[in-house]
């Protein structure tokens, strides 16, 4: 289909396919995508109001089994340089949030061998415990994943006892790409495989928690590799409603083992706005 036709197609609120999703992601004037995706926006929020939220990004550990190519934070079990945040000095950074006029952690970390579900539990209650309207936006899909495996407990049931002890909501960190040809050669398919991934935020989508969802793009993925992903997080929104936000950000090689080099700016604009126009 003609790139007009594309536009005139989006602009008159139809929906996009895979394949032409990818004709405007790939042909489209810059300037154009940007325009229809504002254009979208309008629609949604004609009252021209953004809102934002404060928080703070804390990984409480860094020490991580899963060993992604494209990662330059975790350490290994027993490397130099591994850690695991005490309560006491989170408890320092959320306050330290509080007195900046922040309202919530985002609390992520790596695949610890060496923390269950218990130590998430007594984090969590002890931190409603001193900071009752403070939000925890915490644990990817791939961490809850993690600790169901660790601890032997059920995905839902894992949901269910972090929510019991103060869960407020989950972020949408290790999505990556949502096509697995691509996680294995990121080397994070055992970490979660894209059904599994998803299948989290259904979890908790049904347990009635709100998530996010992101996407990590120019790495080793293609840019129908890059609509795919976007494709099946509609279908999961389709299903359940549940995702609040689509955050992307390009692949930083450096100190990784996949090295490679970044993507540019204007990647970041043409991503964005397609995501928009398909999400």
């Amino acid at each position: 289909m003609a790139i007009d036709a594309l536009a005139h197609k989006v602009r008159a609120g139809g929906r996009l396919s895979g394949d032409e999703a990818l004709e405007l992601y790939l042909l489209a004037p810059t300037h154009l995508l940007g325009q229809l995706a504002d254009e979208a926006r309008r629609r949604r929020h004609p009252e021209r109001t953004v809102t934002y939220i404060i928080d703070r990004n804390v990984n409480y550990t860094n020490v991580c089994v899963a060993r992604c190519a494209f990662c330059a934070f975790y350490r290994p079990v027993g490397a130099e340089g591994g850690y695991v945040l005490g309560f006491d000095e989170m408890f320092r950074k959320i306050e330290e949030t509080i007195e900046l006029g922040g309202g919530q952690l985002l609390l992520q970390g790596g695949h610890n061998p060496d923390l269950p579900i218990e130590w998430y539990e007594d984090l969590f209650r002890a931190v409603k415990q001193r900071y009752p309207g403070f939000k925890l936006h915490a644990l990817s899909s791939p961490e809850v994943l993690h600790i169901s495996r660790l601890s032997q407990v059920p995905v839902p049931d894992v949901i269910r006892r972090l929510v019991a002890a103060g869960l407020d909501s989950i972020p949408g960190g290790g999505a990556e790409i949502l096509v697995d040809c691509v996680r294995k050669l990121l080397h994070c398919y055992s970490k979660a495989t894209s059904d599994e991934w998803l299948d989290v935020m259904r979890q908790a989508h049904r347990a009635g928690l709100r998530t996010t969802a992101t996407m990590m793009y120019g790495s080793v993925e293609t840019p129908a590799e890059r609509i795919e992903h976007m494709l099946r997080l509609r279908d999961l929104q389709d299903e359940t409603g549940g995702f609040t936000a689509f955050i992307a950000w390009s692949y930083q090689p450096d100190h990784t083992a996949l090295q490679g080099v970044e993507a540019t700016g204007i990647d970041y604009l043409r991503t964005l706005a397609t995501a928009r126009l398909v999400l």
